[in-house]
């Protein structure tokens, strides 16, 4: 039995395409028509890698090449490799999908943009600086979900120690809250500029992100007359309906 010709039917072979053949791709469902040298303008890419020599895809029912990811952002990753022309549009997304695709120059270009170059050198770098920020984050929203049966909210203490001479007084402000058998989620102290406010304000941006509806005020715990007053409690709120 002979193989099927390609040629004659219209049909790609991933196995048989030049360096200059016109390929037709269906991207999850996103098609796209563009030429191998094309995708390979970038040698060290992951786009390069799936089309190289021995070509790492397979072909759909109509012959595109064919590669099991969400396309939605594609149009913008093949304008650079045939332009270098940026998105003006959904940044983030875009630099995500370079991020997969390991397109190292556009990721570049992508984080000099407004968008990117405040997130990526303002805030994350930031929140390095801030012990165990990712893992609270977690943590808080692991706390919130177990706490969402037949309730309508899930409210959490963060404890916030913006300085070394905060977190001296740490066990004395977690101890006034032992009476109503209360925990808090603890953040800081940290050596960077950015406020308490900017932190919480981070907490809420990273959540919400995650898709949860949150809010955050300050709280006071109930205290008898010698007690002492710390201002290091928040309040966070996720409504679930």
């Amino acid at each position: 039995m002979s193989l099927p010709d390609y040629k004659s039917t219209g049909k790609q072979s991933s196995s048989a395409l030049s360096h200059s053949s016109v390929v037709q791709l269906n991207v999850g469902g996103h098609l796209f028509s563009t030429t191998l040298s094309t995708l390979r303008r970038h040698p060290d890419s992951k786009v390069a890698e799936l089309f190289g020599s021995q070509p790492k895809v397979s072909t759909d029912a109509q012959g595109r090449l064919f590669i099991d990811r969400d396309g939605s952002h594609f149009g913008a990753i093949l304008e650079f490799l045939r332009s270098e022309k940026l998105p003006t549009e959904n940044i983030r997304e875009v630099y995500t999908e370079a991020v997969h695709y390991n397109i190292k120059p556009l990721m570049k270009r992508l984080e000099e943009t407004p968008e990117l170059f405040g997130e990526l050198v303002g805030r994350q770098q930031f929140l390095s600086r801030v012990p165990h920020y990712k893992e609270n984050i977690e943590v808080l929203i692991r706390i919130a979900r177990a706490e969402a049966v037949a309730a309508r909210r899930s409210t959490i203490l963060i404890c916030v120690m913006r300085t070394e001479d905060d977190l001296g007084f740490y066990d004395n402000a977690v101890n006034s809250l032992e009476a109503g058998k209360e925990s808090a989620v603890t953040f800081g102290p940290w050596k960077a500029e950015p406020s308490v406010r900017d932190l919480l304000d981070c907490v809420k941006m990273d959540i919400e992100s995650r898709g949860y509806n949150v809010s955050i005020e300050a709280y006071v715990p109930e205290r008898s007359f010698l007690s002492k007053s710390y201002d290091f409690f928040y309040k966070l709120t996720f409504t679930w309906w």
